[in-house]
């Protein structure tokens, strides 16, 4: 089920979000970031496996992820299925959609999941008595895409272990920026869904998982995932180890 909800004057809003640091008001002003408030005027509550939105569907917002997590897909004329992204919170789902006018792919909710709706009307809106808003939504744009263009690009050259070991490592920088533990997490998405995203088959993923656990790289329960040697999933993947 999707269900909208209008945001209360008292009710939450980008001038107190726990996520200001990471979604739209990051590295602006207070002053402007209160000027922000005014630009979210609804939500959407997703329940797990509810579409937000579809491919092809005309965009006319874009959407912060307020608790939850979102993957984004694409699907051709055979239904095949390919997974292009993971959303956490106060990521923006929909960015990659801006200079098509419409959206490049759908939007589905790995679980029960809140999102906060950015109409475009009202970016522009704020926008002009807030001239800093559109670069803001430029900037964000370029960092939407390029870190998801980025993590695809490099795929290609990775070894299986390899792509596992990124996965994992962007997984825990993302979850670190949240303030969140960078070496306990849950993963939301399902091993079908990570070897779709990598471009790797659910026998290999289960495998990888299985060989790392056996190395000491990490513990894994089900979908909850421990850590335990952050140097060495770096030093797969040839990084220098601070």
């Amino acid at each position: 089920m999707q269900k909208r909800v209008p945001v209360a004057p008292d009710g939450a809003h980008c001038s107190t979000c726990m996520l200001g640091h990471v979604c739209v008001p990051v590295g602006m002003a207070a002053a402007e970031v209160e000027k922000l408030d005014e630009l979210v005027k609804e939500r959407v509550r997703l329940e797990k496996g509810k579409t937000l939105y579809s491919l092809d569907h005309p965009l006319d917002a874009v959407y912060s992820v307020r608790f939850g997590s979102i993957k984004t897909q694409l699907e051709d004329a055979t239904g095949q299925i390919q997974v292009t992204g993971f959303h956490l919170p106060g990521e923006i789902v929909g960015m990659d959609g801006m200079l098509e006018g419409k959206h490049v792919s759908a939007a589905v909710a790995l679980e029960d999941s809140e999102v906060c709706v950015i109409r475009l009307a009202d970016v522009d809106r704020v926008a002009a008595h807030l001239p800093s808003l559109q670069q803001q939504f430029r900037r964000l744009m370029s960092r939407e895409i390029t870190r998801s263009h980025q993590m695809l690009a490099s795929l290609g050259s990775m070894r299986s272990e390899q792509r596992l070991a990124a996965f994992l490592l962007n997984l825990s920088q993302r979850y670190a920026s949240l303030g969140y533990s960078s070496t306990e997490f849950v993963l939301r998405m399902s091993r079908e869904e990570i070897g779709n995203y990598l471009g790797l088959t659910l026998e290999t993923v289960s495998r990888l998982f299985s060989r790392f656990a056996r190395e000491g790289l990490i513990k894994i329960n089900q979908r909850e995932v421990r850590i335990l040697d952050l140097p060495a999933l770096k030093q797969l993947l040839g990084l220098e180890i601070c």
